[in-house]
């Protein structure tokens, strides 16, 4: 769907699951838990899927998307909760953004 990305990780409301790619296990184990917080909190709150994905000049991407006829995935709450986390974990995801562009992943 988006060839020049690389997912970091992700969270689905439909699977109770949460994904780490193993490329990135060696972020340290409080970023770790963070982010899988971070993720399962986000689908439980609007449902659907959540993933945390670098664009091809490692900037951090926010994607959220929901089954065809998901009538209980909040659209709007998506969006709110998307700039919710751009402002409360800016510094997070900026050193996410530094460690992928200093390890060139």
């Amino acid at each position: 769907m988006y060839d020049d990305t690389v997912v970091l990780c992700a969270a689905s409301a439909y699977s109770k699951k949460f994904y780490l790619n193993e490329d990135f296990s060696s972020l340290p184990d409080a970023v770790k838990q963070e982010l899988k917080i971070m993720c399962t909190l986000f689908t439980e709150d609007v449902g659907g899927t959540f993933t945390v994905q670098f664009d091809g000049d490692g900037a951090l991407l926010l994607r959220t998307e929901s089954d065809e006829g998901d009538l209980l995935y909040d659209d709007i709450g998506s969006v709110l909760k998307v700039k919710q986390l751009r402002r409360d974990k800016a510094e997070l995801f900026e050193q996410l953004e530094a460690y992928y562009k200093a390890f060139g992943m």
